[in-house]
């Protein structure tokens, strides 16, 4: 069932993904095939066929091709999951991971660079946008921050996932938007952290080399799923279920805590930083 929490847009797409699910399972029955047995044809587990039909997972496209090809359903399902792509708001390589914040119970992020957008305020948001698409119209913008706090919504719902997140401290020096959109945004997390909405560390300078210098990644956990990672560059990012792969994400996000100040350390320099951007003479 479509989250009561969502907006209008995010609630429509989980409704499409609700019929892909049931479309599916329709097509399965239909083709006298148990979960399982759909499952080793598109090599993946029945349990994750269970899970695309709930709507709790959403299937990549190889997947949804295949499953075509399994059903002999003429492209129907990987027509539909491009579909659903090209409406979501996101990149196409961040789209699945967008669906997939839903369902986690625990979601961990490394950030080397920008606030994570789960954290991001709305001028933040907008301040990262028009540096990255300079000529866009006022509308792209509005779209791209209205989706980007539609999804933060996650860390609000009573069901919300265990929120664990590790910033460079360069995330915290760089005055994106101005020292006044930095002052906000940095009081922002600090309310987050002292509210335990998420747990807070912060990797310093002084730390030198640290884990996943090449950019951020992600992890995420499931009641009933292996857990899945995302790792992402400036223009791509790739979603890993390997896992083997997974693990390996696993162990350079336990080599960042390692890295990271205490929770309370932490909290401290992302408060100093927040007073050091309202001393700036343009935020009065």
């Amino acid at each position: 069932m479509a989250n009561a929490g969502m907006g209008r847009g995010a609630w429509a797409r989980q409704a499409a993904w609700e019929f892909f699910g049931l479309e599916l399972k329709r097509r399965r029955e239909a083709a006298g095939l148990t979960q399982g047995e759909l499952g080793r044809r598109v090599f993946v587990s029945g349990g994750y066929i269970g899970q695309f039909e709930q709507a709790i997972r959403k299937p990549q496209k190889d997947v949804a091709g295949r499953i075509d090809e399994a059903l002999q359903t003429d492209g129907f399902f990987e027509r539909m999951w491009r579909k659903l792509i090209a409406d979501s708001p996101y990149a196409d390589y961040f789209a699945a991971v967008a669906e997939l914040e839903v369902p986690a119970t625990r979601i961990c992020q490394f950030a080397p660079t920008v606030v994570p957008g789960l954290l991001q305020t709305a001028e933040y948001a907008r301040a990262v946008t028009l540096a990255t698409n300079p000529f866009v119209s006022e509308d792209y913008v509005e779209e791209k921050v209205t989706s980007r706090m539609e999804r933060a919504r996650i860390l609000k719902d009573a069901t919300r996932p265990e929120y664990w997140a590790i910033l460079h401290e360069n995330v915290l020096r760089v005055p994106v938007g101005g020292p006044a959109v930095m002052a906000w945004q940095l009081d922002h997390i600090a309310a987050l952290a002292r509210e335990r909405t998420v747990l807070l560390t912060v990797v310093p300078c002084e730390v030198g080399a640290y884990a996943s210098m090449a950019g951020m990644l992600q992890l995420m956990e499931f009641d009933d799923a292996p857990p899945t990672a995302y790792t992402e560059t400036s223009f791509s990012g790739t979603l890993l279920d390997d896992p083997a792969v997974v693990k390996r994400v696993q162990r350079a996000y336990d080599l960042l805590r390692v890295a990271a100040l205490s929770p309370e350390a932490s909290l401290a320099m992302v408060e100093s930083a927040a007073e050091d951007y309202r001393r700036c003479p343009s935020t009065t």
